[in-house]
């Protein structure tokens, strides 16, 4: 029987068109309820310290008014620390910021920010919220992950979805692929995410090890032209197809 795979759904999109008007529509806290109608496992949503998207009345009105887990993405930084402490979110998912990136661009470097992350995943960890590191699918990384004392990694998909179909792609799954591996030999959770959808799903969702994935912008996207519960229940099925076959000895597939 092949592990249960969850669905996280990042709601920070919604929040983008919302705030490139101004006032309260799109509303990105609808949007996280109409998620879980349609079969979502968890909400995602990113905190910048920019304030792009995401603001920090969704964040109370996520905690208030949604009874899904919220995995909330964050920088390491004692102004997020702070915000994260008063709300206690199920999960918070350390990632790099960069102000002039218009997305992730990739993992945190936690081999070589081992004393500047330390304090955030002590003190996140004390509270009770469950910490994950957003980081490049790299052994080094996953190790110092687990120095650290962080029980999550969520493997960033971006290098692999960018990939031109082919081989170049089919090396980046296969570091995702090992990434996961290496992660359940020394005791982490495995997540993945960034830059996933309908073509490039499948693939990550076959890896056995990976338990959950994270997926925003292109289920926000689609959404625009075929509504959210359809965006989210065909990526369930994709997911669900992948994981099936490979349970089975198939493969999810890669082009």
């Amino acid at each position: 029987m092949p592990r249960p795979l969850r669905l996280g759904v990042n709601i920070d999109h919604v929040a983008t068109v919302r705030n490139a008007r101004g006032g309260r529509h799109p509303d990105p806290v609808r949007a996280a309820k109409l998620a879980a109608e349609a079969g979502a496992d968890g909400i995602t949503a990113h905190l910048r310290e920019d304030r792009r998207h995401i603001v920090d009345s969704d964040i109370e009105r996520l905690m208030a008014e949604i009874r899904l887990p919220l995995n909330l993405e964050m920088a390491a930084t004692d102004e997020m620390l702070g915000i994260a402490l008063r709300h206690k979110p199920h999960a918070c998912c350390l990632v790099p910021e960069k102000r002039t990136e218009v997305t992730t661009e990739g993992g945190l470097d936690v081999a070589g920010q081992m004393e500047t992350l330390k304090r955030t995943v002590g003190a996140l960890g004390a509270a009770g919220i469950r910490v994950s590191l957003f980081i490049d699918p790299e052994p080094v990384q996953l190790d110092a992950a687990k120095v650290l004392g962080a029980p999550v990694v969520e493997l960033h998909t971006g290098a692999y979805c960018d990939a031109p179909a082919g081989a170049e792609r089919v090396a980046e799954l296969e570091r995702i692929v090992r990434a996961a591996a290496h992660a359940e030999a020394i005791g982490l959770e495995c997540h993945a995410g960034h830059g996933l959808s309908y073509e490039t799903v499948g693939a990550v969702a076959a890896i056995p090890t990976i338990v959950e994935l994270n997926i925003g912008h292109f289920l926000i996207g689609e959404a625009i032209f075929v509504g959210l519960g359809n965006t989210l229940q065909r990526m369930r099925a994709v997911m669900k197809d992948a994981r099936a076959a490979a349970g089975t000895g198939g493969a999810g597939g890669v082009s």
